[in-house]
């Protein structure tokens, strides 16, 4: 049985001196497989003291961070997810201020601290605001892992620095832990810290292992009996366990079903009459069939038969439909729902009638400028909804690229797609290997480098390059390029020089979209798609380009030919 993680957290918070009770406090533990997506979320607000609508602040930060985090795409890294969320509650708290009678009183309105922490897998990741504090026990001590956003004026007189719902925009603390079986965490409001000691804290937890409820009570009281005249709120999280990693706790187990044998014509799988194949590759084989309950055209898809024995390569496999089910674009293929029980591990997906990209610059070896820019935006399109999500596509090529009869440009294939927020619970799904096709990957990937939305970008830009040249920018020395060394060298041929119809200006943006330093690449693709279409000053050319830029075997047959001349004048200039 793989790990999961498990955690015990007791709670407890009162209003101790004061009339009202202003702090708020909250956690969660989703079942599986919210549990391995998204992980455990625990939060603590205090509102501030000033300002009688503070605990109304407070209350609504929790509820909304442990609401709205699990309403987050799963694909999301947890930092993502977590900052989105903080940041659009502290607009709505600092909006209600604005609303209020405490409009041009700061501290008088909706403003509040918050603390989070989500623990998933074996990592903790801690999100901060404010004067509360996280601990970790360490050893006999207490490790502060977060800071005081507090301002020291005197000693009679401090003030927050840093609030949620203070202004507009917030500015987050942010780290993240790995994490040990047996791992203790503190979160406690100002009114706890001030006056309890880093000894008393652990001999409470300790004495009370078994009830950290009574726990969080103890040390609450310890703060009253020391004189603290504010509210009293402690959290305690201990880590039982924590998450092996393994992707099947994410993806569901990938023994549960077996892929199928190759199917032949009229043949029938789960209710799927095949029609005929499409497509056979090292990674699947790809048949048209019939859903005989709707009658429904559509494509299925089953694992190779070299990779069955693979398991990395079946996790993969399972992560192209999870991929699929998670974007909604018009230049994303979408899979079918499934209608029925399976009994076999495979794909259904929408059958698309047209024709590859491959095939397309088959067909049309020399295609006009506007005809090229609507489908590299359309490709865009498509890849921006994967990034939106955080996944990377990895493997953009014209074979992956599908063009269906109404013109409409579709991305395929998802068998390499890395996922940000499916890493996190599952770090086995990524073994490291480059998964895309040499010609079209992004050049740190043979560095050993994570991907980044611009190694997507490269993709495009060198399939861009390919349709208005019918080349690669720098050939097949990419792939040979294994040092950042050798990638320095790497010499972009000017596509002018191939097809010298084609702007000097867009040439420029095509360069920059493909540069083997993924940090002078453009940032957006929506960067390079409105230099397609629109000039840059910096890539406009006012002289030609050079011969040998233009006709390389004319330029050196010249040079050839001056040479040898050269050579036998000086020759006849010795014989005499």
């Amino acid at each position: 049985m793989p790990r999961e993680l498990r955690v015990s957290i007791g709670q407890h918070s009162d209003k101790g001196r004061k009339q009202t009770n202003q702090d708020f406090h909250g956690a969660l533990i989703p079942a599986q497989p919210v549990l391995g997506l998204k992980g455990i979320a625990v939060a603590l607000a205090d509102g501030v003291s000033s300002s009688a609508v503070g605990g109304i602040a407070s209350e609504s930060a929790v509820k909304s961070f442990l609401a709205d985090y699990y309403c987050t795409s799963e694909s999301w890294s947890v930092k993502t997810s977590a900052q989105r969320v903080i940041a659009a509650t502290n607009s709505w708290l600092h909006a209600q201020t604005r609303r209020s009678q405490y409009a041009y009183e700061r501290d008088k309105g909706y403003v509040c601290t918050l603390s989070v922490m989500v623990v998933k897998s074996a990592t903790a990741y801690i999100f901060h605001v404010g004067d509360a504090r996280i601990y970790r026990v360490s050893g006999r001590s207490l490790e502060q892992l977060t800071d005081d956003h507090r301002v020291i004026v005197s000693s009679r007189q401090s003030y927050l620095g840093r609030a949620l719902g203070a202004d507009q925009q917030i500015e987050i603390d942010y780290r993240a832990l790995a994490l040990d079986a047996g791992d203790v965490f503190i979160m406690v409001s100002d009114g706890v810290h001030e006056h309890v000691g880093a000894a008393f804290v652990i001999q409470a937890i300790d004495e009370h292992a078994r009830d950290l409820d009574q726990a969080a009570r103890v040390i609450a009281q310890e703060a009253y009996d020391q004189g603290s005249p504010d509210n009293l709120t402690v959290q305690i999280v201990r880590v039982d366990d924590v998450s092996a990693g393994d992707a099947d706790e994410v993806l569901g187990s990938a023994s549960e079903l077996s892929p199928p044998p190759l199917p032949d014509a009229r043949m029938t799988l789960d209710g799927y009459r095949i029609l005929r194949q499409i497509h056979a590759g090292s990674r699947s084989h790809v048949y048209l069939a019939v859903d005989t309950d709707s009658d429904e055209i559509v494509a299925l898809k089953i694992p190779s038969t070299d990779l069955r024995g693979d398991a990395a390569s079946l996790r993969r496999f399972m992560m192209e439909e999870w991929v699929a089910r998670r974007i909604d674009s018009a230049h994303v293929l979408k899979p079918r729902p499934p209608s029925r029980r399976r009994n076999y591990l495979y794909v259904v997906t929408e059958y698309i009638e047209g024709t590859t990209l491959a095939q397309w610059m088959i067909d049309n070896p020399r295609p006009d400028l506007e005809t090229v820019r609507g489908i590299v935006e359309q490709i865009a399109k498509g890849l921006r909804a994967f990034h939106r999500l955080e996944m990377l596509h990895q493997d953009l090529r014209p074979q992956n690229i599908m063009i269906d009869k109404a013109g409409t440009v579709r991305i395929i294939d998802f068998g390499a797609v890395r996922v940000a927020g499916v890493l996190e619970a599952s770090p086995s799904v990524d073994d490291g290997a480059i998964l895309g096709t040499a010609q079209y990957t992004a050049p740190e990937y043979f560095l050993g480098d994570s991907g980044t939305p611009r190694a997507d970008l490269f993709s495009l830009g060198v399939i861009a390059y390919q349709m208005l040249t019918g080349q690669l920018p720098y050939g097949a020395q990419v792939a040979q390029a294994r040092t950042r060394a050798q990638q320095r060298r790497l010499v972009y041929r000017p596509a002018r020089a191939v097809n010298p119809e084609i702007p000097a200006w867009v040439d420029g943006a095509l360069e920059k979209a493909v540069r083997a330093d993924p940090y002078r690449r453009y940032e957006e693709l929506s960067e390079f798609t409105f230099d397609l279409r629109h000039p840059r000053e910096a890539f406009l050319r006012t002289s030609p380009l050079p011969l040998m830029e233009r006709r390389p075997l004319l330029f050196w047959k010249g040079l050839s030919f001056v040479l040898a001349c050269t050579v036998l004048a000086l020759l006849a200039i010795a014989i005499r």
